[in-house]
């Protein structure tokens, strides 16, 4: 008996797409923060805060938007990335709510300013607005291989964020700063992500040439010459930003961009060595004629200077919170870190979080920036494309960099910048595209974690003979 049959293929099975898991993290991402708000009203007042049900609402509704278009329209995406940046916006928001309610700062603004501003209703109108965009990426950016094609005029668009802000007045001595009326813009928190399309772009195609064998010295492979037209050009644009805008913090962000990146497309540690000396090479010599630059280094170097206390009050009232919290820390609400003055919200909401929440606090703090920048990286081992694994690594890599620099800032490892905390600093522009950065990512890893389409059975698929006794 003989029967004859045809071979097909096998679909392929349908991968989890996690996003029950992502709902779940979400339910915890904002009710830790509202539980703290609560804790900070109690703290403060004895009494549960009048605005809770609003803030939860709030929050919970921003939550939920981002939830719904990541279910719709990236269903494979990386689960972990939407929460965890749902919880640091919520307990940032807290934080800049608990600092508001400073009689300290309300008389200090009231003095200089004629008046009182609370900056907590502000941030989360820059919370929807950060929403907003993270919708419009996941809406508009179907494929992020589309961002390729605009290689060299993403460049463009990076230079002229980067160099606007020096046709327009210093702020605290650094021209960071667009002002159009009652707008305030940082182009800096959104030419990383520009520069980081430029960088993967470029590099996706240049990397052969710049991964060449290179002339070894002390056992050190150094590029060749011809390799080094793109390192010299992106070290002389960091030291212009640093010369003419005085701004530490982008031109590490910059600079140190860039050597991840070229690292990670030729796999040459030279490179990182290259990177690091030309970097250290040009703040010092930057440093050795700019004054607002040799005046950063010496609060660093001297933060408790009684000839400088005036100008360094800042760093060493930072400096103290951290004492101050110890291990568990003095409690929400219960700290003084408001005595660092304006910026208490800003530059040095870290020094709140290392006096109230203490240092178990401050680590469960970078913990969870760690863990967005190994999902980040995680997404760039997964994703399928070079472009898109230098994208990732790129965008992850701009995001521990900044958190790098303000905490070490802040902390005292290394001379204050003046940027702010991804997603827990008041101040819209950083809000606002670090939403962006983590839409991108979702966008990436969800074209990396999606299954292959199972291939559809040929009309004239083979017919086999088997022969049956």
């Amino acid at each position: 008996m003989s029967v004859v049959t045809n071979t097909t293929t096998i679909g392929a099975i349908e991968a989890p797409s996690r996003r029950n898991t992502e709902l779940a993290m979400l339910g915890f991402a904002v009710a830790i923060p509202l539980f703290a708000y609560l804790n900070v009203g109690l703290a403060l007042d004895g009494k549960v805060p009048g605005g809770m049900i609003g803030y939860g609402l709030g929050i919970g509704l921003l939550a939920g938007v981002g939830h719904l278009v990541v279910r719709k329209f990236a269903p494979y995406a990386d689960p972990l990335l939407l929460p965890l940046a749902t919880l640091l916006n919520g307990l940032g928001l807290v934080l800049i709510w608990r600092l508001d309610q400073s009689p300290r700062l309300i008389a200090r603004a009231t003095n200089l300013y004629g008046g009182f501003s609370p900056d907590a209703p502000k941030q989360l109108m820059y919370s929807a607005i950060g929403i907003a965009l993270f919708v419009a990426v996941l809406l508009l950016l179907k494929d992020h291989r589309i961002l390729q094609r605009y290689t060299y005029i993403s460049m463009a668009v990076a230079l002229v964020l980067l160099i606007l802000p020096m046709f327009f007045p210093a702020r605290n001595g650094a021209k960071i700063w667009i002002s159009l009326g009652p707008i305030n813009v940082q182009p800096g928190e959104f030419a990383k992500i520009i520069i980081a399309i430029f960088f993967s772009g470029y590099l996706m195609v240049k990397r052969d040439a710049l991964a060449l064998a290179s002339r070894r010295v002390m056992g050190i492979y150094l590029p060749r010459g011809r390799d080094l037209g793109p390192i010299l050009m992106v070290w002389a644009m960091s030291i212009l930003i640093l010369v003419f805008e005085t701004d530490l913090g982008t031109s590490l962000l910059f600079f140190g961009l860039f050597v991840i990146m070229l690292y990670v497309a030729t796999e040459r540690t030279s490179w990182i060595i290259f990177g690091l000396v030309m970097s250290a090479g040009g703040a010092v010599g930057v440093a050795t004629f700019e004054p607002h630059v040799q005046q950063r280094v010496e609060f660093w170097l001297n933060p408790f200077a009684q000839a400088t206390w005036d100008q360094s009050e800042q760093v060493g009232q930072a400096l103290m919170s951290f004492g101050a919290g110890g291990t568990l820390g003095t409690g929400l609400g219960q700290g003084n870190s408001d005595l660092i003055g304006f910026a208490a919200n800003s530059d040095f909401i870290l020094s709140t979080v290392g006096e109230e929440f203490g240092l178990a606090g401050t680590m469960a703090f970078l913990l969870i920036y760690g863990l967005i920048v190994e999902r980040g990286v995680r997404t760039a081992l997964a994703a399928r494309d070079p472009f898109g694994k230098l994208l990732a690594i790129g965008l992850s890599g701009a995001f521990a960099i900044q958190v790098f620099v303000v905490a070490g800032g802040v902390m005292g490892l290394i001379p204050l910048t003046g940027m702010t905390m991804p997603f827990v600093a008041a101040g819209g522009s950083s809000v606002i595209a670090n939403w962006a950065l983590i839409g991108i990512l979702i966008r990436i890893s969800d074209t990396a974690r999606r299954p292959a389409p199972a291939p559809a059975p040929s009309p004239d698929a083979e017919m086999t003979q088997v022969v049956r006794p």
